[in-house]
């Protein structure tokens, strides 16, 4: 079935180019446009909403500070980034087994990584094995994140702590989603339109960003965020 041009004008696509250099990348992410593309030709995209989140806003499940507080999971950044990217591009149970991180992008976001733009959070089960993670791109002071997987229960959930802690602790402005759902909703996320997300970016255009490899800071409080009750019923 073909999209409308209404439906894809609502979604935000903007073009279509095949260029996924560091220079065409950040140039995209600054004006607030990023590639997502499941066949042919690589499509960029600029929502008429973003799904973004205000770190004062951010929201952890009772249940993912119990398995936080429980240790029975390790947390780091940037440790490996190419089996997160690869992880949560693997098929999801029920799902159609096509994905938008294709070869193409996955190359272009492990050059953007060892750019020191794209970063990782990995969690790890006491074995330890990778159970969970996302990534996503940094710059200047907004996180946009690209997509996560978990391997089992919260373990996306508790990532996305450790990360909404940090990225606080280090001064960043905000963390985009892209396109806004109920779990982001749950999770503290807002929809904002997109002339207040770009306003948003010009107005912080200058303050500095954090290249390079990142570390897991164990001073910065995860648990101490604010909680709130599972969405899904017991």
């Amino acid at each position: 079935m073909n999209c409308s041009a209404e439906l894809l004008r609502k979604e935000g696509l903007i073009g279509i180019s095949n260029d996924l250099s560091v220079e065409a990348l950040l140039s995209a992410y600054r004006l607030g446009v990023f590639p997502v593309c499941h066949v042919g030709p690589m499509k960029w995209w600029s929502p008429t909403e973003r799904a973004v989140l205000f770190f004062k806003d951010a929201h952890v499940e009772r249940s993912t500070l119990k398995q936080i507080r429980q240790d029975r999971f390790d947390v780091t950044f940037d440790h490996d980034f190419a089996a997160v990217m690869k992880a949560c591009a693997q098929p999801r149970p029920g799902k159609i087994p096509l994905t938008w991180l294709t070869p193409q992008i996955m190359q272009a976001f492990w050059t953007l990584h060892k750019a020191g733009y794209a970063h990782s959070v990995e969690v790890w089960d006491l074995e330890p094995q990778l159970v969970g993670g996302m990534f996503g791109i940094a710059i200047g002071d907004a996180l946009f994140g690209e997509s996560q997987f978990s391997r089992v229960t919260g373990a996306s959930k508790i990532a996305s702590a450790y990360l909404n802690a940090h990225l606080a602790s280090w001064g960043f402005l905000l963390r985009d989603a892209k396109w806004m759902t109920s779990h982001l909703a749950g999770l503290g996320f807002k929809a904002i339109d997109r002339d207040t997300f770009l306003k948003l970016k010009h107005q912080n255009a200058n303050r500095p960003g954090r290249v390079g490899i990142w570390d897991l800071d164990e001073s910065i409080g995860v648990t101490r965020q604010k909680a709130h009750s599972d969405s899904r019923k017991k």
